[in-house]
């Protein structure tokens, strides 16, 4: 053979080997992520030629559920995603789209939702030899139908949200984001209508797709002094009565500003403050000083301890909270007061005083109670609570506690006090730019008062609540996380 017929023949061998190989990868290696992909249309016929699994709350409300399409003609696909709650839990449900694909729980769990999972396998194995049609597991979330709908009444469509968690196990009882939407309208068969609501949904400046409760970044303002408190608490070299410095205005390192208290006056007479009296009235210039004195890595440290800069699933993921590098000089006087880059989840500030109510011990926040096989009802899983960590000691989780009731029955929750029960919170109030209508912000624990039933643990913000003047943690978010506490209670 000549020179030019070999190195033709080894031109052509490359060809039918690389032709071997990207064959092998499309087919063999890239298989599964090109059946996963949302525009692969062979999915998305076998996906709705069989029945989804149901996502339940409490025992047994579906608040998402397939339905098989009575006129086949009007749609190629044969079952029908519908969300009978709606917009109440779109944000926990998400959406499954054919267009969009899915979202929230949906997506989360989508394997044991479309009967795909590992878990299944035998499922599918015995539905494939006696021809019965496929069915998805069910999930039922940890949501409790009573304790959801309190959050979307107390929330009434104001700009915000509203997370509430059972203490000891870390299980979301409410989680309310507000503007909201309608999954049905995403869910459809009818693509231009699907189309129209998407875009629409996309260009509205509220952003209702959002989950705030657990995707949107907020400065905590004064609920970040729990924060403070526990750091000071946990140096050792404080006490809920160790007298810390309130004056009315408090100078600043490297700049000629100053950290004014709310009302303009000093905190204490001789401009000095309990440490507990701090917190009750959210003494600002306390606060500033104690950052100062503490210093960023033990306050870095501390919110770390709680969570912060932390991965969390719920399994929805979680925006981490963080705690600025940046926090220096004057700056580190305003991260003590939740102010300047602080910015943090609502859920990271439920778990804050879910933590003080368990003791010090924070719980990873858990929304699915179970999964079931549809046919049999076999759990398949059932999340066991886990701990994240221990934030701080069980003395000092005993001093936050005093001291957080100390803020409800005289300081500047009165607002959240429940007949019957104990409670125990902190108002925020965080600032935004001048002219701003500020972040009304309110977090709680509660227990009733034999301790007989469950405890809860809650954090409100709300985005737009009046004018400058009048948006305060205290008189807008407090009631609402009353009413809250309240329906978890009487659970």
């Amino acid at each position: 053979m000549n020179r030019p017929l070999r190195r033709l023949s080894a031109v052509v061998a490359f060809l039918f080997f690389a032709l071997f190989a990207s064959t092998t990868w499309v087919q063999f290696l890239r298989a599964g992520e090109l059946n996963a992909m949302p525009g692969n249309s062979r999915q998305l016929y076998a996906e709705y030629g069989r029945e989804r699994g149901p996502i339940l709350v409490g025992a047994g409300q579906a608040v998402a559920a397939s339905v098989r399409v009575e006129e086949p003609g009007d749609s190629p696909y044969e079952f029908l995603r519908q969300y009978p709650a709606g917009p109440t839990y779109a944000h926990a449900t998400g959406y499954y789209s054919v267009l969009y694909g899915a979202a929230g729980i949906e997506r989360a769990m989508n394997d044991v939702l479309s009967g795909t999972a590992d878990e299944l396998f035998y499922r599918r194995l015995a539905d494939l030899l006696t021809g019965a049609d496929p069915v998805g597991a069910s999930v039922t979330l940890t949501l409790d139908p009573e304790v959801q709908q309190a959050a979307w009444d107390a929330l009434d469509g104001r700009k915000g949200a509203v997370v509430a968690l059972e203490p000891s196990t870390g299980n979301v009882l409410a989680m309310v984001s507000s503007p909201t939407y309608d999954p049905d309208l995403l869910a459809t068969h009818d693509l231009q209508a699907a189309r129209e609501a998407w875009e629409t949904l996309l260009a509205d400046e509220d952003d209702p797709l959002v989950n705030r409760a657990v995707d949107a970044l907020y400065p905590p303002g004064s609920t970040f002094k729990l924060i403070t408190a526990a750091a000071a608490l946990e140096s050792g070299e404080y006490t809920t009565e160790t007298p810390v410095a309130g004056p009315q205005e408090l100078d600043l390192p490297q700049t000629d500003n100053t950290l004014s208290n709310d009302e303009g006056t000093a905190c204490g007479p001789n401009d000095r403050v309990s440490l507990l009296d701090a917190l009750r009235t959210s003494c600002n210039t306390a606060f500033g000083q104690l950052g100062l004195d503490l210093g960023a890595e033990a306050l870095d440290a501390q919110a770390r301890a709680f969570g912060f800069e932390q991965p969390l699933t719920t399994p929805l993921p979680v925006e981490e909270s963080r705690f600025p590098e940046d926090a220096t000089g004057p700056l580190l006087a305003y991260a003590g007061i939740g102010q300047g880059n602080v910015q943090v989840t609502p859920l990271q500030v439920a778990m804050v005083s879910a933590a003080i109510a368990n003791g010090g011990v924070v719980m990873e926040p858990n929304l699915v109670a179970n999964v079931r096989e549809a046919k049999t009802l076999d759990v398949i899983a059932e999340p066991a609570p886990q701990e994240v960590g221990r934030a701080v000691s069980e003395d000092t989780a005993d001093a936050l506690q005093e001291m957080t009731r100390a803020v409800v029955e005289s300081g500047t929750g009165t607002r959240a006090q429940i007949d019957g029960a104990v409670v125990g919170g902190k108002t925020g109030t965080a600032q935004r730019g001048e002219g701003q209508v500020p972040y009304a912000w309110f977090t709680a624990w509660a227990r009733d008062e034999e301790g007989e039933n469950r405890e809860v643990a809650v954090a409100v913000v709300i985005e737009d609540g009046g004018s400058v003047d009048s948006a305060y943690g205290g008189r807008l978010s407090a009631p609402v996380a009353k009413q809250v506490m309240q329906a978890a209670l009487d659970g």
